[in-house]
């Protein structure tokens, strides 16, 4: 195929985004609505014939597109591969939902919102394709800008403080992999990912490479104890931006791993196995008892997506078949879970404007197609066995118990404090007592509500029963990285 599907994929939000900032219209906020509903299906609808026409017999990258960008040096190169081609459709799935979500929950600035929607999903899509390391870096980064905006801009009352603190937390740890980027290329005199599996980085260089760019992915996936930008970032984030942040720009680091740290460097991989375990399991275990004490239902949820995510680093280092699709599962899985609560808490924060528990209790009583929703969800988080969110936890297990029991043992601690957070939380918003009279007047979910919520419903309970789409697109690739690893560890 010589038309250049990916750069299509990538550059479409960009070029709406384009046409909504220069489109005349300056009272209307509909057809801007409208303008990027559009493209963003269109791009989801892109994403699904791409799903479909990959080959998932072979590991090999897909889609290639090759043009230097800057001569004999840098190369735009694009590709995809069962594990990468998930995640742009998760992208592309996300981002449709949170511009509905916007019709509810933005009134000021709405265009520009928007546009910044739309500039954010290119960024993400372009770091899932990106099959070079500057330009993985460019769209790693770009990223934060806009998010930066959304945060800054339409946040809660310490915005300014959340945004800053973001973006601080995550540039910084992103200098170090961009250190680390120039000495690969002066190691291997080039940034094409493809030739640097193939030429292998000397084993000495090794460690010090692979903690530049743990520096990144550790911010941003993030993992104690550089996981504190998280709950403020989401608690001051609109919407649309706690969705966004949970369902797409936490699975970067993720794909990082799984893109870069292994494949690259699999020595220091092997060397830093222990360290991620340690870490993982504080994160699970530490971050899990944090939100059992928290008053503020975005804060719970978003201490509940660190726990999550030591179990997808927990999977992912545990280098074997079932701890890696365990991780990969995990994180589509909570994407689409932690997206469903985030835009369940901001449901009711439209009524009411406010997100502390104690002002909820007993919504069981006036929003029942609410309530039933939100404990679908609340279930689906805590690993209950038919939703999405149980395979990835019991893969992610099954794979560490290979490895050590010790630490297999420690992480399923963590599924029970799983269960009791999230049952706590649903305990005393859904049941209970009625603590706010405003509740009694309060209107059930409209149809745009309903429209998001039963579409993720649909699917952690799809995926929870029916596995096989998303297990048979990664699960070669995942074969592939797993033999790759253990040549490079017996050659060296």
């Amino acid at each position: 195929m010589n038309f250049p599907i990916l750069s299509t994929l990538i550059f479409l939000p960009l070029l709406s985004s384009l046409f909504i900032f220069f489109s005349k219209d300056k009272t209307s906020n509909n057809s801007s609505i409208y303008i990027s509903l559009f493209s963003s299906f269109a791009t989801f609808l892109l994403s699904l014939f791409l799903w479909y026409s990959l080959d998932v017999t072979t590991s090999e990258f897909q889609f290639v597109e090759e043009n230097y960008w800057i001569n004999n040096f840098i190369k735009f190169k694009l590709g995809i591969d069962g594990i990468s081609i998930l995640f742009i459709v998760l992208t592309t799935f996300i981002t449709p939902i949170c511009i509905i979500s916007c019709i509810n929950s933005v009134t000021v600035r709405v265009k520009e919102f928007l546009i910044a929607i739309l500039i954010l999903e290119t960024f993400m899509i372009g770091v899932f394709c990106s099959l070079d390391l500057v330009i993985f870096y460019l769209f790693f980064e770009a990223g934060l800008i806009p998010m930066f905006l959304i945060i800054g801009v339409w946040g809660g009352p310490k915005r300014v403080y959340s945004a800053f603190k973001f973006f601080l937390f995550t540039l910084l740890g992103s200098v170090l992999m961009l250190v680390a980027i120039i000495a690969i290329y002066w190691l291997t005199g080039t940034t094409d990912i493809t030739q640097i599996y193939e030429i292998k980085i000397p084993k000495e260089y090794q460690n010090i490479l692979w903690l530049a760019f743990l520096s990144s992915f550790a911010v941003k996936m993030p993992m104690w104890p550089v996981h504190t930008w998280l709950p403020d970032a989401h608690v001051e984030a609109p919407t649309a931006g706690s969705v966004i942040l949970a369902a797409i720009l936490l699975k970067m680091a993720g794909y990082g791993f799984l893109r870069f740290s292994i494949p690259m460097f699999p020595i220091a991989s092997e060397f830093f196995t222990p360290l991620i375990y340690t870490l993982s399991i504080i994160a699970i275990i530490y971050t899990s008892l944090v939100a059992l004490m928290q008053d503020d239902m975005k804060k719970l949820i978003a201490y509940s997506s660190v726990a999550h995510m030591g179990y997808v680093t927990l999977g992912i280092f545990t280098l074997t078949k079932q701890g890696i699709e365990g991780s990969i599962y995990q994180m589509i899985s909570h994407g689409l879970i932690s997206a469903a609560l985030f835009l369940c808490v901001g449901v009711v924060y439209d009524r009411l404007h406010s997100r502390m528990i104690s002002t909820y209790g007993g919504l069981v009583n006036y929003l029942p197609k609410y309530s039933f929703l939100f404990l679908v969800f609340a279930l689906a988080a805590l690993g209950l066995p038919g939703t999405s969110g149980f395979l990835g936890e019991f893969l992610v297990l099954a794979g560490t118990f290979q490895k050590s029991y010790f630490v297999a043992m420690l992480a399923t601690f963590g599924v029970v404090l799983g269960a009791a957070y999230m049952l706590w939380l649903t305990k005393r918003v859904i049941f209970g007592t009625v603590n706010n009279s405003e509740i009694k007047s309060l209107n059930d979910i409209n149809k745009s509500e309903i429209i998001m919520l039963v579409t993720l419903a649909f699917f952690v309970i799809f995926f929870g029963f029916y596995p096989a789409p998303l297990m048979d697109t990664f699960s070669v690739s995942v074969n592939s990285l797993i033999d790759d690893y253990q040549i490079a560890l017996n050659s060296q």
